[in-house]
């Protein structure tokens, strides 16, 4: 951690013997009212303005010596117990405050921040102008000034107009923010009439809540050592949970970026038991070979296909997440090697294996055959993807043909001579990627028919795809396995081990809560989930008896996968059934007070049946969370004064209330 500006000012380094006299509170009162003698060196007296001998407390005479021969502090000792009582001020512990100011011998801010900060919070412009001068000295950038008194007179101005001083209003504009001469945009929007102001300015009206706003960014100017950041204390432990979670290798729920949904007391871990490693289902009902799966966008429905020559849609029960079926769509001579769904689930698109030259567009409400698409036997209609309007899709094969349809499968481009192995339309609506016969992924621009080279491989690309952001690709690669490239900077991020891939066409997939993890099946009959930033697997699923051709996450329920083998089975993944409340309060601090024997659907999945019908420890009110986590803080730091410092007994009587 930095040095925070230390030896800057003399005055701001802990004083062994000095009393804090600055306030800790906006009003500005010197300890919040609480008065400190010594009498002859032997007791130390408080009085909370009340008359001599109410409430006084005594001390021994051993506690002063020990007070007296109190050890300097180190750099990150100040640092930490000024971010304590930052943050205690902030909860309105402002006597707890001045306790620990005084008996660490620290400032929790420079005396003429503390000013500063009065004097806006007052709504004192005049004398919040000249509090700049005297930080001036203290600041690193000159240009900052005019930053800060551009804000405060913005301020003063916005509370002008407000009060109805138009006059006044009209001389801070005229005479003093447009002198400056800086932010021009922001004088022409401030400038506007004043029934508009209040929105395209996005003022929320003069109060404490606007000062306290306006407060924040004047901090960003200020050094730390002068000023400390605003909430800098929530800011690191938010950093410490984040990051947390980022190396926790199975994390893949949503939670909420605030720190009220985690206990600070316990490292983030999530257990194996929570992702999904265990077979919920083994679907049986095609009769050959699954060559391809593939969840719907929204995530309630999977479709199969099979050598068998049928595809069958299945429903996911938004309570339970089992599969059932829904519906069989049959008669594709040659098999289904590939599916495709619209953008808006509407409708699916089946392709067959390399001697097939048809193409089968069904309607997925309906189970209607809408359009049966072969523009000529010797085609090759292998892999197809949509455009992103819906209302248009690309297909092509090995023999070259690479076309762009629509609905009703006419012919609306075609791009001759390029061998087909994948395809995946882009977010802009005119770009297509297609791996090709030459190891490569190329761009194509069917507007204006140009074309450039994105990925270049050493060994064929048997199948490839993107994830929602269009940054990366996912390339399963004939012998070599899986390999991760960026495409905006077309390099080669990761390979990724344990998989065995020969010349089999085998379909890997993103997955998890922001797409955190990727899974593959393999040619040694399991399936293989790596966290996305690491190369060697953290689960190896085994169950199938032959080779997993594909896998589909579940891109609206983090917790559910399904894979398809060569064995005829599609088998469904998820949690372990059950989880017992005490493996989770032992590795996962964010599920404290789960029910014992409760399905983890109800704490993994994200479905709104799921919510609805599982006990959610998060849903206390709110006021209950803020006291843990307050209470977490507190314990933290009482925990640090006390055994890393040495103090802390004084301020332990300020939050009895609190813990």
């Amino acid at each position: 951690m930095q040095s925070n500006g230390a030896g800057q000012d003399s005055e701001l380094s802990c004083q062994n013997s000095a009393q804090n006299g600055e306030s800790s509170s906006a009003g500005g009162t010197h300890f919040n009212g609480l008065l400190v003698s010594t009498n002859n060196g032997n007791s130390v007296g408080t009085n909370n303005g009340a008359g001599p001998g109410s409430g006084t407390s005594t001390a021994s005479g051993s506690e002063v010596g020990s007070m007296k021969k109190k050890k300097r502090l180190s750099q990150s000792e100040e640092d930490v117990i000024r971010l304590i009582g930052q943050h205690l001020h902030g909860l309105g512990l402002n006597q707890t405050v001045d306790l620990l100011m005084q008996e660490s011998g620290c400032r929790l801010e420079h005396t003429s921040a503390t000013k500063f900060r009065n004097h806006v919070m007052e709504g004192e412009w005049d004398k919040a102008e000249n509090d700049l001068n005297e930080l001036r000295a203290l600041m690193h950038s000159p240009n900052a000034i005019v930053r800060m008194k551009f804000l405060l007179l913005q301020q003063k101005y916005l509370e002008y107009l407000e009060d109805g001083k138009v006059l006044e209003a009209l001389q801070v504009l005229r005479g003093e923010l447009t002198p400056l001469k800086y932010n021009t945009d922001r004088i022409h929007v401030l400038s506007g009439h004043a029934e508009d102001l209040r929105a395209k300015a996005e003022w929320e009206g003069k109060g404490t809540n606007s000062r306290c706003r306006l407060l924040d960014k004047l901090q960003t100017y200020l050094p730390p050592s002068v000023m400390l950041p605003p909430r800098r204390l929530q800011t690191l432990l938010r950093q410490a949970v984040e990051l947390q979670r980022d190396r926790c290798l199975y994390h893949n729920t949503k939670l909420d970026s605030s720190l009220d949904s985690v206990t600070l007391l316990l490292d983030h871990v999530c257990s194996r038991k929570q992702f999904p490693c265990y077979t919920q289902q083994i679907l049986t009902e095609h009769c050959n070979e699954v060559w391809f799966c593939k969840f719907s966008n929204d995530g309630t429905k999977l479709a199969t296909g099979s050598k068998d020559t049928t595809v069958i849609i299945w429903q996911v029960d938004p309570e339970s997440y089992q599969l059932k079926l829904l519906r069989t769509l049959e008669g594709h001579a040659y098999g289904v090697s590939y599916l495709a769904w619209s953008p808006d689930d509407a409708y699916l698109i089946a392709c067959g294996p390399d001697d097939c030259s048809e193409l089968w567009l069904w309607n997925v409400q309906t189970g209607e055959l809408r359009t049966k698409m072969s523009q000529s036997h010797e085609d090759s209609l292998t892999s197809v993807a949509w455009n992103p309007d819906g209302k248009r899709f690309v297909t092509g094969g090995q023999r070259g043909q690479f076309y762009q349809c629509d609905l009703d499968g006419n012919l609306l481009d075609s791009w001759e001579g390029v061998r087909v192995q994948c395809l995946w339309c882009v977010g802009d609506g005119r770009t297509v990627l297609a791996s090709d016969t030459h190891q490569r992924i190329r761009g194509y621009n069917f507007e204006d028919l140009t074309d450039r080279n994105i990925v270049q491989e050493d060994h064929p690309i048997m199948s490839f795809t993107v994830s929602k952001n269009g940054r990366l690709a996912l390339l399963n690669v004939a012998t070599q396995g899986v390999h991760l490239w960026d495409l905006q900077d077309r390099v080669l991020v990761r390979k990724y081990q344990g998989v065995t891939q020969g010349f089999y066409t085998i379909h890997s997939c993103f997955g998890g809560h922001n797409e955190d993890f990727i899974a593959s099946g393999s040619e040694d009959h399991k399936v293989y989930i790596w966290h996305r930033r690491s190369e060697l697997p953290i689960a190896e699923l085994t169950g199938h008896t032959r080779t997993v051709n594909c896998v589909s996450w579940n891109p609206a329920i983090p917790g559910l996968m399904a894979s398809a083998s060569d064995d005829g089975t599609v088998r469904v993944w998820g949690p372990a059934p059950f989880l017992d409340t005490q493996v989770v309060d032992g590795l996962n601090g964010h599920t404290r007070g789960s029910p014992l024997n409760i399905p983890l659907e109800t704490h993994l999945f994200t479905g709104p049946q799921a919510q609805r019908h599982a006990p959610d420890p998060f849903r206390q009110p709110l006021q209950t969370i803020y006291t843990d986590w307050t209470a977490s803080v507190i314990c933290l730091s009482l925990t640090y004064l006390c055994m890393s410092v040495g103090r802390g007994g004084g301020v332990l009587k300020g939050v009895e209330g609190v813990i």
